[in-house]
């Protein structure tokens, strides 16, 4: 007696150049997926530094002052802008983490919001909504309005 074998594919592993072509092709709520950890990943490593802030901002009115003077002309070869692009990327991460995480809880709770349109279209949601509102506050930091 033979035993037939299935011709079934071989996994493999593959390199991160090699991942690139099927990050492409990601569904809207894989990206979301992605994104919700990569914010948190940001924002848990940044945390001292959030923390520093928050805590030199409200210490002392001349360490506001001081710490408003380094956002605004920077400090050592550090220039302002770029600063305002890290709390900007650290504004983003909350945004998204925190409408993502919501929409988490969402998915969670409502078991008809699972389907694949409907899950496809909070996805998106969630990333046109956490890019808007990131550019809103991107505008009022680096003082447009």
């Amino acid at each position: 007696m033979t035993i037939e074998k299935k011709n079934r594919r071989d996994y493999r592993n593959i390199s991160l150049l090699q991942l690139v072509p099927y990050m492409l092709r990601f569904p809207a709520s894989a990206w979301v997926s992605l994104l919700h950890r990569g914010s948190g990943l940001l924002m848990f490593i940044l945390l001292p530094a959030i923390i520093w802030a928050f805590d030199a901002s409200l210490s002392s009115e001349y360490s506001f002052a001081k710490l408003k003077n380094v956002f605004e002309h920077g400090f050592s070869i550090v220039p302002g802008w770029f600063l305002k692009l890290v709390v900007l990327a650290v504004l983003w991460a909350f945004i998204h983490h925190l409408i993502a995480g919501l929409r988490f809880l969402v998915l969670d709770v409502n078991h008809a919001s699972v389907e694949k349109r409907r899950s496809g279209r909070s996805a998106r949601w969630v990333l046109i909504s956490s890019v808007v509102l990131t550019v809103a506050l991107g505008a009022k930091l680096f003082g447009l309005y």
